[in-house]
């Protein structure tokens, strides 16, 4: 993410939504690798640590709500795959 994109120092009430979604998509991949079967449990370790690593990479300030909502939506489809399965 770059520094062009994001102006000011700090942001507290903006959400990125590119940052969203990588930060969604990164949380799942790493918490639930084991729903993937189609891809290696060590690939989708390391896409979902490269992406969240994005999203926490981000400038001072930026990423943080990106990364509790990816967190809590993956805990989330974690927690109701293990109570379902």
């Amino acid at each position: 993410m770059s520094y062009k994109k994001y102006n000011a120092p700090f942001v507290t009430e903006k959400v990125d939504i590119i940052a969203l979604v990588v930060a969604i998509l990164g949380w799942l991949l790493l918490l639930n690798n084991s729903l993937l079967v189609i891809i290696q449990p060590f690939v989708s370790i390391a896409l979902g640590l490269f992406m969240v690593a994005m999203v926490l990479g981000m400038r001072p300030g930026y990423g943080r709500y990106e990364t509790v909502i990816g967190f809590i939506v993956s805990g989330c489809v974690w927690i109701l795959t293990n109570i379902i399965l």
